[in-house]
């Protein structure tokens, strides 16, 4: 009896509540990927001058959830000459990456999963594997397209991680931890966004790069790729790279908004604005990246790819490497070393 007790103490209840606290974020970040799409129609509807969704239920809200009972009704294909299993895994390996990276993420004081102390190097790990679900699809779907999207992917992901790796250096020179509380809380007398405006505009931008939106979309370049690495894809296996795209560029926004606008923390220390829960001003900063994000593709066009490339290569490494520097320069110049 001592020892059924002792497993359920030591073993079922701690299960349940780390599974209870995985459904509390799973949920309503796949929620937030329906009413993105919603608000990106809309975002753009409002940019060409039309109405966007409108139809299905008020203000057009269910639109996204009837797109995908639509898609999960259609018969899922599956290419004869294609690799099956890699095919079939490739999609949930990408949606998986797009989910687990939120176990760091600290949503309020004490409200995370995990705190742990390198919680900034766990997400770039898990950014950085976002690729391999790409390449899989790509090469197992056996097809010119979705083969060239991969290989674009593979090489503009590796080109954009290198400038996000020195951002990151630079937030954590001015911090001293790896600890994404201790970020955020660095940040209570000035946010981030203003002493390093520059790798604040190189990450976000980084960030479009990384999760291959609009203007740096080449890996699933309609115009010339047909759909890219998705191209072969239907059904099920379509809409888990369709949610882990818009997963990611809400993870991504988090990553912004804790790096460089200070998390959970009000613009202002006074009433009311220290009276509002942090949680809400959390999920507003996110708002505001995620319409950044849709802003941005309903106002610039597509790049070359030769343009992506310089882009990465020649402007961002170099300007982040120089920042890096500076940064760390200044902060031995004025003995402001974190301890």
């Amino acid at each position: 009896m001592d020892n059924s007790l002792s497993l359920i103490n030591d073993l079922i209840i701690p299960g349940l509540i780390i599974v209870a606290q995985i459904l509390a974020i799973i949920i309503p970040v796949l929620l937030s990927v329906a009413f993105l799409v919603y608000a990106e129609r809309k975002v753009l509807a409002l940019i060409q001058l039309r109405k966007g969704p409108n139809i299905v239920g008020p203000f057009g809200l269910f639109q996204s959830f009837a797109d995908a009972l639509k898609l999960l009704a259609k018969e899922n294909i599956i290419p004869n000459r294609s690799n099956k299993i890699i095919f079939l895994i490739a999609p949930m390996i990408t949606m998986v990456l797009s989910l687990i990276g939120w176990a760091v993420i600290p949503f309020a004081p004490g409200w995370v999963i995990s705190d742990i102390n390198v919680g900034i190097m766990y997400l770039f790990a898990v950014s950085s594997l976002g690729v391999y679900g790409i390449i899989m699809a790509g090469w197992a779907s056996n097809s010119q397209y979705p083969f060239l999207g991969a290989l674009r992917s593979a090489a503009q992901m590796v080109s954009y991680e290198v400038s996000i790796g020195f951002v990151i250096i630079t937030v954590l020179l001015c911090v001293g931890s790896l600890n994404l509380t201790k970020v955020v809380e660095a940040q209570s007398t000035v946010w981030f966004a203003i002493p390093l405006l520059p790798m604040f505009i190189i990450f976000f931008i980084c960030a479009l790069a990384e999760t291959n939106r609009l203007p740096f979309d080449l890996p699933e370049d309609e115009a010339s790729l047909v759909a890219g690495f998705s191209t072969e894809y239907s059904s099920a296996s379509f809409v888990l790279f369709f949610l882990a795209e818009y997963a990611s560029m809400i993870l991504m926004s988090a990553m912004t908004v804790i790096l460089f606008l200070g998390g959970w923390l009000p613009p202002f220390d006074i009433a009311p604005f220290n009276y509002i829960p942090s949680v809400f001003w959390f999920m507003l900063k996110i708002t505001f990246i995620l319409f950044l994000f849709l802003w941005v593709r309903g106002t610039f066009p597509r790049y070359r790819y030769d343009q992506l490339m310089r882009l990465g290569w020649k402007v961002f490494l170099p300007l982040s490497l120089f920042w890096v520097v500076v940064t760390a320069g200044f902060l031995v110049m004025f003995d402001l070393l974190p301890t």
